[in-house]
């Protein structure tokens, strides 16, 4: 991975810092069942169990920069794809909700954020060449 998909990488981690922020204080965990149920199984306290599921994926997402992603190590690329992805994903979900919604759903402010990074470093990624086998 070249230095601006590795750029892109770090950007992509701390915009989900935001967007889980984003989701914490409008408590996405009161409106969308997925986040209760996972915040219940961390904690009795909804509030809490939600923190610890997003410190959580934000350390997890840190720790593939550092680790992995910084250091150009061979499943950088993999792991680069595996969150573009998952952060498209979550983009998507939260714009979805709140055009169906007609109005704020938590987590819609920060999506954009999500969504263009998310799809500027897929297209990075689709663009280098993969990695050789013998290299």
């Amino acid at each position: 991975m070249d230095l601006r998909s590795r750029a892109a990488f770090l950007a992509l981690i701390v915009a989900q810092a935001a967007h889980s922020i984003e989701e914490y204080v409008f408590r996405l965990f009161d409106v969308l069942a997925p986040a209760r149920f996972i915040s219940g199984l961390l904690s009795s306290d909804l509030a809490r169990g939600f923190a610890i599921a997003n410190i959580g994926l934000v350390l997890f997402g840190a720790w593939c920069y550092v680790a992995r992603v910084h250091r150009g190590l061979p499943s950088a690329r993999g792991l680069a794809w595996f969150w573009a992805l998952l952060e498209l994903g979550n983009g998507v979900g939260h714009t979805a909700f709140a055009l169906a919604r007609g109005g704020y759903f938590p987590g819609a402010a920060t999506a954009p954020l999500l969504l263009g990074i998310s799809v500027y470093l897929i297209v990075r990624l689709s663009a280098a060449p993969p990695p050789s086998l013998l290299s």
